[in-house]
């Protein structure tokens, strides 16, 4: 089967190969014939070294298809059943899970230093235990989420991460309250996916920050008041808040100076949400004094927080609404074998998101 490999952590192309192979399924394992993959920040960030994983690797995680297999002692699949592919299932059963913090459950990346891939020269990975950059997968049954038959393939895959985990920063981490002052620093398919949360929750101001005029245009789209870029960040505080500072503001970068910016601009007792992906050597310092006096919340949020399952349901309650547009996160779609065309537009910024039809 054909398959996008990175042979190499470092490597800014892929390979596109014919004679991969997803081992399996063994038992309590599931085939996955892959429909749609969206291209993720953390994919570029996998392949760069910015997030640990083993290589030779095939990348993806953000996916949708159909059971075509299914390895013993499974019996809530059957072949030809539609699925999303959650790269990070809660197992229900370890201490996050029991403590209602199932984006916390780890027990599926246990699998991640298994190879689930094939070929001549050895043992591949997928990366975060999946690899939806691939005609088939074997994953955990867990991972395979089925989804209702009104959902297309490419709006199911884009709700396997990046929807999920930009609306969720919004409503289950940060809770934005109705009539709130909110910022979002990045403004790529989960950055536009928080300013639709942050919507949905009924924020009065919403400020898109971000380098690419496109992006700042499509935030205005999806529900933004205003788009500005970073250079003219601190104005727009100061004209729209008075200099206090947001309520809330969400760095969906990935990096200690947006991490900074996103601080600074927050008012006093307000929140900052922390959404983006970094390196382990990428500090984020604030001083004692400053940390207690302001009190400034500062809330991580992995997956987009909350029960994983139920933010999908909710995701596509909102989708069928009419509340939130996924279509329109689609900019761009390719093939599998133009998938370096998909890693160039967005490293360039110039997708929001880009479907990968396999």
């Amino acid at each position: 089967m054909r398959a996008a490999l990175q042979s190499e952590i470092g490597q800014d192309k892929l390979e596109v190969v014919d004679d991969m192979e997803a081992v399996g399924p063994g038992p309590g394992k599931v085939k996955i014939r892959v429909k749609a993959t969206g291209l993720c920040h953390s994919d570029l960030s996998a392949m760069s070294g910015v997030l640990p994983q083993p290589a030779p690797f095939i990348p993806g995680h953000e996916g949708s298809g159909v059971i075509a297999d299914v390895g013993d002692g499974v019996t809530g699949h059957r072949i030809g059943d539609r699925v999303l592919v959650c790269w990070l299932p809660p197992c229900g059963h370890c201490p996050s899970c029991k403590r209602g913090q199932g984006h916390l459950c780890l027990a599926s990346l246990v699998n991640a230093g298994t190879p689930n891939f094939r070929r001549a020269g050895g043992d591949i990975f997928g990366f975060a235990a999946t690899g939806t950059f691939a005609e088939e997968l074997v994953v955990d049954a867990a991972c395979a989420v089925p989804i209702p038959d009104d959902v297309p393939f490419d709006i199911a895959a884009l709700i396997g991460c990046g929807v999920t985990t930009g609306l969720g920063a919004a409503i289950n981490t940060a809770r934005v309250e109705a009539g709130s002052s909110v910022a979002v620093i990045g403004c790529g398919g989960v950055g536009i996916s928080v300013i639709q949360g942050a919507k949905v929750q009924g924020a009065a101001q919403i400020i898109a920050v971000d380098p690419v005029e496109s992006r700042r245009e499509a935030a205005l789209r999806f529900g933004a008041s205003e788009a500005v870029a970073p250079d003219a960040f601190e104005d727009a505080k100061n004209r729209i808040t008075g200099g206090e500072g947001f309520d809330y503001v969400f760095e969906v970068v990935g990096k200690s100076a947006t991490a900074q910016t996103a601080y600074k601009t927050t008012r006093r007792g307000g929140t900052v949400c922390v959404v983006g992906a970094g390196a382990m050597d990428d500090t984020f310092q604030i001083d004692m004094f400053s940390l207690f006096f302001d009190e400034k919340r500062i809330l991580p949020s992995m997956y987009g927080g909350g029960d994983v399952l139920r933010s999908y349901e909710r995701t596509i309650a909102l989708w069928r609404a009419g509340r939130v547009d996924l279509a329109g996160l689609i900019t761009h779609r390719v093939q599998l074998a133009e998938i370096n065309d998909a890693l160039d537009q967005m490293r360039t910024g110039t997708a929001l998101r880009t479907c990968i039809e396999i």
